[in-house]
């Protein structure tokens, strides 16, 4: 299963996202589920503009963006967009990813 926990600055900006753990919806190697979440969230981390302000950590299983700070448009842009890829997994696979969010 694959867990996502989202937490919100006091001005509702994302300032907490994690990602753990596998789908396990097939073999390793072959599954699409695992592979529809690395993609977004290695997709939207290489866009972040000012990537040097966050703590991020992307390994097999683990995903993790982290900040005090406030986001510019164009990132909170590409954490939003993250989010909305992770929801719409989500939507098609709810036995292998859940999302818990503090809103």
């Amino acid at each position: 299963m694959i867990k996502v926990l989202i937490t919100h600055a006091s001005n509702g900006q994302v300032n907490f996202l994690e990602i753990k753990g596998h789908a396990t919806s097939a073999p390793h190697g072959e599954d699409l589920v695992c592979a529809e979440v690395s993609a977004v969230v290695t997709g939207g981390f290489n866009n972040l503009k000012n990537y040097k302000d966050y703590e991020l950590k992307l390994d097999e299983g683990y995903a993790l963006f982290k900040t005090n700070s406030q986001l510019d448009a164009h990132d909170e842009t590409v954490i939003e967009t993250i989010i909305c890829g992770l929801n719409t997994i989500l939507e098609a696979n709810p036995r292998f990813i859940t999302i818990k969010t503090d809103k």
